[in-house]
């Protein structure tokens, strides 16, 4: 997980994507794009842009701008570029494993990223080294690159096409050559991916329209699942539809994920974690004197718990967002320590008071317990932890990282346990239809196998 999201749990999205297409300035929209979108991967960096004639890609370990600066992004001309920032959930931890992919085949050369996870790479890749094919990386993303070179289609279209049929599990992806841009979403529509045009001219597509905003695009709709998006020169994007739509968007992205002033899924991110808030303050009430998060996740919850509940909002956490990735000694003092690095409690507002502390999610339980400690160490009279997701029970094998099911802790523990163990006074969590509600909908069109083990694919 982002060092600068969470304090120490476990729950990590995979990677964002940017396509711009048709705009002189190509790479540094990219590049501002990727700004936007670093909540969703710190690992590595990565932008390819076109020239019409040749692909040129930069790609390395470490934050957007410090993978970059003007001189390389100068380097990489063209009216059209990919780029990418990463969480490794498959694949090694090397820069061989940074995106955009990129190769040169028959027809050309060829740039993909990819926000996702193919639940069938490991069969699709040993088909492909059967019938000789030579992998640089252990990136699933790959799969698609000798999908694409080894069909028998003569045009990009078809093989892409071709390729993508072949394929399970969740992808958002957009793929470069030297004159096309492509953008698409699996049948489900796991992940989010937004079209929307920018005012000097040109298209962009982007894992959430927090980067419009920033660029000044125009947000035009959501890609649809199954669709796929044609970019060529001097025409709108045309779209063909490769599947039949099925939506299960992933909820995890209103919960967690997406930064609160994104759309994704057609629905503020804000909002819905303020109605989350909001379901919660009706499950398992309790008297208290303030209700306050844990930053920054647990905001516009918290927010909508005290509008609720009547019971006064509080900062009675303070966050510390220059604190880096760091060494630690892996004993429990140490751990203790960390915590108190990037959170400090407001003595002066807590002390002797009872407090309800907002979270978005409880993973393994090991921070929930620093942070009830915490705040009784700084005199809270009394500590409430209030959930505004379901128990998370299961992994996910969707483009998220997750623990294995035995270290997620509401696999193994009741919720009296759980409260026990992380010694809080009370505790309660958001159910599956109340976050349902929150997200406005009573359709059967979100992935919510995180907490309930119910895989799609």
């Amino acid at each position: 997980m982002p060092e600068e999201r969470n304090v120490l749990e476990d729950i990590n999205e995979k990677c964002a994507v940017v396509g711009i297409y048709g705009n002189k300035e190509a790479s540094k929209l990219a590049y501002f794009s990727l700004h936007a979108l670093q909540h969703r991967g710190q690992e590595a960096a990565g932008i390819s842009s076109s020239n019409g004639t040749k692909l040129q890609t930069i790609k390395k370990r470490g934050l957007v701008m410090r993978v970059f600066d003007e001189k390389k992004l100068e380097t990489l001309r063209g009216s059209s570029a990919i780029g990418h920032t990463r969480y490794s959930t498959a694949g090694d931890d090397s820069i061989l494993d940074a995106q955009p992919v990129f190769a040169r085949y028959d027809l050309g050369e060829m740039a993909i990223v990819h926000n996702g996870n193919l639940t069938n790479a490991e069969e699709i890749r040993n088909k492909l080294i059967d019938k000789g094919a030579i992998f640089q990386t252990f990136m699933d993303t790959e799969n698609l690159i000798h999908l694409i070179a080894k069909s028998e289609k003569r045009k990009l279209l078809d093989r892409i096409i071709d390729a993508v049929q072949r394929i399970e599990g969740a992808f958002s992806l957009v793929f470069l050559s030297r004159t096309k841009m492509f953008a698409m979403r699996d049948r489900h529509g796991f992940r989010p991916l937004s079209l929307g045009k920018l005012p000097s001219g040109g298209y962009i597509v982007a894992s959430e329209t927090c980067a419009f905003d920033l660029v000044g695009a125009e947000f035009i709709r959501d890609v649809e699942p199954g669709e796929l998006l044609i970019f060529n020169e001097g025409r709108e994007p045309k779209s063909i539809k490769v599947f039949e739509p099925t939506p299960k968007h992933c909820i995890f992205e209103y919960v967690y994920f997406a930064r609160p002033d994104s759309k994704v899924f057609g629905q503020s991110v804000y909002q819905t974690r303020k109605n989350m808030g909001k379901e919660l303050a009706h499950i398992k009430p309790v008297e208290a004197d303030m209700v306050i998060p844990v930053p920054d996740g647990g905001v516009p919850a918290a927010i909508g718990y005290a509008q609720e509940s009547g019971i006064p909002y509080e900062m009675g956490i303070m966050r510390n967002h220059y604190i880096g990735r760091t060494f630690i000694e892996p004993t429990q003092e140490m751990r203790d320590l960390k915590v108190k690095m990037k959170l400090s409690p407001m003595i002066d507002i807590i002390k002797g008071k009872r407090v309800i502390v907002v979270d978005d999610s409880i993973v393994r339980g090991t921070t929930s317990k620093r942070i009830v400690r915490m705040l009784k160490e700084a005199g809270a009279s009394e500590v409430h932890m209030r959930v505004s997701s379901p128990p998370t029970t299961d992994p996910c094998f969707y483009g998220v990282d997750t623990p294995d099911k035995d270290k997620l802790i509401a696999s193994k523990m009741t919720q009296d346990e759980i409260c026990k163990f992380i010694e809080a006074d009370s505790l309660a969590y958001l159910d599956e239809a109340s976050l349902l509600r929150s997200v406005n909908t009573e359709e059967d069109n979100y992935c919510t196998a995180c907490f309930t083990g119910k895989y799609i694919v």
